[in-house]
């Protein structure tokens, strides 16, 4: 199992490494880099004491290859979502809860299906890790998804206020993150 661990490893290595590289060609924005700035405090704290107490530490990978496999399936496919989400996104990608100087509202592509589908491919491949490593990771996507829950709910107010006429609209219509669900 030494090998699925692996592909995790490179999986979650080469799409943040994607990630940073694509993050260079996005709009300019305005940060409200003291709320941001807190709350990864906040779950980099959070994440210290998960650490600390253990909760990833001597758990390995599980050992049902069925399980290593749907695993996988949940990670790729949570990952190509994030992936083809940025891409449909384009330039007016920003990091979370930013305020683009000339924002466009998309609601095509991913965004037809959830208002926030990169936080929604990030979280599947999070689960995807769990099932197919350790069920304890499953903390890293609690924590992951009170993070992206909250920078949501921020970005959509800026979302509202930017386009009054259609965000509304939008909003009644398309969940946040997972499709007919919430």
């Amino acid at each position: 199992m030494k090998v699925v661990e692996l592909v995790f490893g490179v999986g979650w290595a080469a799409f943040w490494l994607y990630w940073f590289v694509a993050a260079l060609s996005r709009k300019r924005g305005r940060h409200p880099w003291s709320r941001e700035l807190r709350i990864r405090a906040v779950l980099f704290v959070a994440i210290v004491l998960l650490v600390r107490l253990g909760v990833f530490r001597g758990h390995s990978a599980t050992r049902d290859p069925w399980l290593a496999a749907a695993g996988l399936v949940l990670f790729a496919a949570g990952l190509l979502f994030a992936i083809w989400a940025r891409i449909h996104i384009g330039r007016n990608w920003g990091t979370p809860m930013t305020q683009q100087e000339e924002p466009e509202l998309v609601t095509s592509g991913p965004y037809r299906l959830v208002r926030h589908p990169i936080y929604s491919g990030i979280l599947v491949a999070g689960v995807g890790t769990a099932v197919g490593l350790a069920w304890y990771w499953l903390a890293a996507v609690l924590v992951a998804g009170i993070y992206f829950i909250y920078s949501a709910t921020v970005e959509e107010r800026y979302l509202t206020e930017q386009f009054p006429s259609t965000y509304p609209a939008y909003k009644r219509s398309t969940k946040m993150l997972v499709p007919f669900v919430f």
